[in-house]
């Protein structure tokens, strides 16, 4: 059985779901069980059309200039991006498993737009949940597994900047670390 090849993935939009809103940009960070960082993928993505910015996002957009100025240079039209990403997952050396820190809302969005624009997904309907897999190791409830509650051994001086990429990789190491925690 081909390795399991972890694409820690951050999604920024412009609204809360896909469709209505856009994807503004993407960011994944493959990484080996081991934590090593075997690839990366990041892009700027157009709106799509017919969509339309929610108001309550774009609130925290105007809070956060650099990151919203960041996911606005070098826009790619959502069906190269998505065809671009899809031929980076296949070439990865081995089987792509999403993880997202929330999986529900980054995974909605690249399922979607990996539907909508190239007719398929390598990482089938699954997505695994940092925030989850962290509730199972500290024997917590939901609610309380955030980051602040996890263990510091756990986190690595990486930046969290709302750059997607940036996140994707403080992200995957964050859980290539619970997932070694897991194994030992």
């Amino acid at each position: 059985m081909p390795e399991e090849i972890y694409v820690s993935t951050d999604v920024e939009a412009d609204g809360p779901i896909p469709g209505p809103n856009s994807m503004l940009s993407f960011g994944s960070a493959a990484y080996k069980a081991d934590k090593t960082l075997v690839d990366r993928f990041y892009v700027n993505l157009e709106l799509l059309p017919g969509a339309a910015p929610d108001p309550k996002t774009m609130q925290w957009w105007k809070k956060n200039p650099k990151a919203w100025e960041a996911c606005q240079k070098n826009q790619k039209p959502p069906e190269q991006a998505m065809a671009s990403y899809l031929a980076w997952l296949k070439n990865l050396p081995g089987k792509p498993v999403f993880v997202g820190y929330p999986a529900a809302y980054d995974f909605m969005f690249v399922y979607w737009y990996l539907i909508r624009f190239t007719g398929e997904s390598p990482f089938s309907h699954s997505a695994l949940d940092i925030k989850t897999y962290a509730m199972a190791l500290m024997k917590c409830g939901y609610r309380k597994s955030i980051k602040k509650n996890m263990p510091q051994k756990w986190f690595e001086n990486l930046p969290h900047t709302h750059n997607a990429l940036d996140d994707a990789i403080e992200q995957g190491a964050l859980f290539c670390h619970m997932l070694n925690e897991n194994r030992t």
